[in-house]
């Protein structure tokens, strides 16, 4: 059940957004067993004055199409599945919207299945 926050820069296009949040749940599916249907996904656009990032960091030349991914995942995925992951995102995306390798940058919190509800105030997996 993973729980997706996007960030970009302001000014992308409805379809550009879009297929970025088909991708990544393709990603998802694909890699990480995530069930048909479960897609709990947002994306926030932000002004280039709110937007910072290291354009170099770890020797990686990013540009301002810079994407930021975070998945709030349960602890059950082992490292192969999370390589997968990060690979199959960075295809997906470069397909389609376009998306540069240099400028996909991946962020995965784990947390313990119990600390997940999905409504009506239970602890689904408890």
């Amino acid at each position: 059940m993973p729980l997706t926050h996007v960030s970009l820069r302001a000014g992308k296009p409805e379809a550009y957004r879009q297929a970025i949040f088909d991708g990544l749940y393709r990603a998802m599916r694909e890699t990480f067993n995530v069930p048909e249907d479960d897609q709990f996904m947002t994306i926030t656009e932000h002004e280039a004055a709110n937007f910072r990032y290291g354009a170099t960091y770890f020797d990686v030349a990013r540009s301002d199409d810079l994407v930021l991914i975070q998945l709030t995942v349960s602890n059950t995925r082992n490292l192969d599945q999370k390589r997968a992951l990060f690979l199959r995102i960075v295809e997906l995306l470069g397909q389609n919207p376009g998306i540069r390798p240099e400028d996909v940058f991946i962020n995965l919190v784990e947390v313990v299945k119990e600390n997940w509800s999905f409504g009506h105030g239970l602890a689904q997996y408890a």
